[in-house]
């Protein structure tokens, strides 16, 4: 069985230097770090979890918390890249990764319930509705918590930059010449709420008046209801230039409506997504859409928990994550 000698003989370090390394402390370098664990997978090596558990009193587990009103699981790209990032990032530190649900072999219980059950070390917070009870007995508990584009006073969040997105969304279609710009919003979320608060500060620093009647509600990652919504949008006496969809995903509704309505994009109708999800440049036309760093994201939510876990007097804080515009070809 290979041994922390052995890793440390191997590659010309201390025994103690492999062991920070392992398990994750941070006065050792990233670059120091990633060689040792590259020579500790290749030698074989594997941790006695049990041993490391009672000398740490930690069991190197986090939990993810991971629901969206669409219930639409890891088809939700966005989530998807982003939770992949964060399992990534956590393994790295050493650390396995267990998704928390409320179905225990047919009992019921609580997200914090279960949490306590698997011993989880802390838990990441990925979801649309933050008023869910779970979420606030997590928030209120007693463990680590890291949630994901929603901030709570005393939690540590990471979150997208929406306002960024939105100035960067507004001012590429104003620079088109729109000035009749609808927008569907997503599900009723602080996301959704922030976004629409983005874009109407925006708009109005442009000079640009936007109809009420042009704000519908709608759902993230819902072809089906932006498809609604777009024909609404195009059936007013005075229909907008340009549309704001949800996202990426509930795109494809809008470019079905306007196409079904005998609309060409972007000829005669501009849209843009948000996300900047792979599919949207799959899709002729391209999409014009703001992509999230979801890698980024996830790195820093797993960076961001481990320092909890591990230092627990760790100041909470908000990490801002900047995106990208991704000109497309649906603006014109």
């Amino acid at each position: 069985m290979v041994s922390l000698k052995d890793i440390a003989a191997k590659c010309g370090v201390s025994v103690a230097t492999v062991s920070k390394a392992l398990n994750g402390h941070k006065d050792v370098s990233d670059a120091t770090r990633d060689r040792l664990l590259k020579v500790a997978r290749e030698m074989g090596y594997f941790p006695n979890a049990q041993a490391r558990a009672l000398k740490t009193n930690r069991t190197y587990n986090l939990g993810v918390m991971f629901l969206d009103a669409a219930d639409s699981g890891f088809t939700h790209e966005f989530f998807a890249k982003v939770l992949n990032s964060f399992k990534t990032a956590a393994e790295n530190f050493g650390y396995d990764v267990t998704f928390i649900n409320k179905n225990i072999g047919g009992r019921i219980m609580t997200t914090y319930e279960h949490c306590k059950y698997r011993n989880i070390d802390g838990i990441l917070v990925a979801c649309t509705d933050f008023t869910d009870p779970d979420v606030y007995e997590l928030i209120n508990g007693d463990i680590p918590v890291v949630t994901i584009d929603h901030l709570f006073d005393c939690r540590t969040a990471i979150l997208s930059d929406n306002a960024a997105g939105m100035k960067s969304l507004v001012g590429h279609v104003h620079g088109k010449g729109h000035t009749k710009i609808g927008f569907i919003m997503g599900n009723k979320s602080s996301v959704a709420e922030k976004r629409l608060a983005a874009f109407l500060k925006e708009c109005a620093a442009r000079g640009i008046t936007i109809d009420e009647k042009y704000i519908l509600p709608g759902d993230f990652h819902n072809a089906d209801v932006t498809y609604e919504r777009t024909v609404q949008l195009m059936k007013l006496k005075n229909p907008p230039t340009c549309i704001f969809m949800p996202d990426d995903y509930s795109a494809i509704g809008g470019l079905n409506a306007l196409r079904d309505l005998g609309y060409k994009v972007p000829d005669d109708v501009s849209i843009v997504g948000y996300d900047g999800i792979g599919l949207s440049q799959i899709i002729s036309p391209k999409l014009t859409t703001y992509r999230q760093d979801t890698n980024e994201i996830g790195r820093l939510a797993a960076k961001a928990l481990v320092e909890l876990v591990e230092n627990p007097q760790t100041f909470n804080e908000v990490l801002l994550v900047d995106g990208e515009l991704i000109e497309g070809e649906t603006v014109k």
